[in-house]
Parts: structure tokens; sequence; C-alpha cells
């Protein structure tokens, strides 16, 4: 798809096209609707996090929690949404060592106990080791750090995906 076709595409279209930039969240691509058409993927982006960050408390948790767990349950499951398989299998979580996937799972836990959400990891760039590392540091910050860190990782895989939808 290009960014002429979105821009032209009917109301249900973009919304469709977009409905996974932001995980299981088409309400950000609703919020921006009404400013197309867009001159690049930078100011596509920009709106999209724009409406996240002006979405409030609850949608922004509800973003957060919408993603799924590091090779958690979802991944064995075969659940995942098609760009997260990608995302997780591009950064080799679907080869972890069995130390590697009691540490992850281990980990995951733990921040889920600690922040009450998911771990997110804009994984692209990522190894199976600086992951783990990321979690391991991550653990050791504030909820609110985490929500605000959170969030743009989330912006980084909206962008990543922009990226791979709109050639």
């Amino acid at each position: 798809m290009t960014l002429d076709s979105l821009n032209r595409a009917d109301p249900d279209a973009f919304v469709a096209a977009l409905a996974g930039i932001f995980e299981h969240s088409p309400w950000v691509a609703e919020r921006v609707l009404a400013q197309r058409p867009f001159a690049d993927v930078d100011a596509l982006h920009a709106a999209m996090c724009a409406a996240v960050a002006d979405a409030g408390e609850t949608l922004q948790m509800a973003l957060i929690r919408a993603h799924p767990q590091l090779a958690g349950k979802a991944a064995i499951r075969g659940e995942l949404t098609e760009s997260s398989t990608n995302e997780q299998r591009g950064a080799g979580l679907d080869q972890c060592s069995p130390e590697e996937f009691a540490e992850i799972t281990q980990l995951n836990a733990d921040y889920d106990v600690r922040f009450g959400f998911p771990f997110i990891l804009a994984v692209k760039g990522h190894t199976r080791s600086s992951i783990l590392a990321n979690m391991r540091a991550r653990l050791g910050h504030d909820r609110d750090a985490e929500i605000a860190e959170a969030l743009k990782q989330i912006e980084r895989i909206a962008r990543f995906r922009l990226e791979a939808l709109l050639s």
C-alpha cells in the first residue's frame, strides 16, 4: 500500500489498514482520520503518536495491556498478531534455549507483578541477550518511568509497522 492510496481510502478502509499499527487499538487510526491527507510517513506517525499522547491514561493503559508478553503464552499458542509474530521471530525469540526461555518467562512474570502490564520493547535490532538485559534493567524502574518507556517503545513499534505497511 502507498501513502497516497491510504490518504484516498474511504474511512473504513483507512482504519482497517492502520488498525494493527498500534496493537489491537484501531481507535488510534480513527482519531487521525480527519487529519488526512498526510504529507509523508513522518506526519502520519506523528499524528498517531499525538492521538495516543492525548488519549488519557485509561486508553493508554489499555493500549499498553493490548501488547503480548515477549515469548509468552500467546506466542507459544500461536495467538500473536502477524506483526508481533514476525517481530519476535526477527529478534530470535522463537529460538530461545530452555534457559533463556525460563529467564524470559520469570522476568515477564516479575515485570507484570511489579507494574501491572506486560514488558514492551521494540525488538527490531535486538538480540535475545539484549532483550534479557533490557528486561533485567527495567525491572528496577518506577511505575511512572515504565509507563513512559512502554509508550515510547509502542511508538517505535508503530513506526516500524508503518514503514513495513507503506511502501
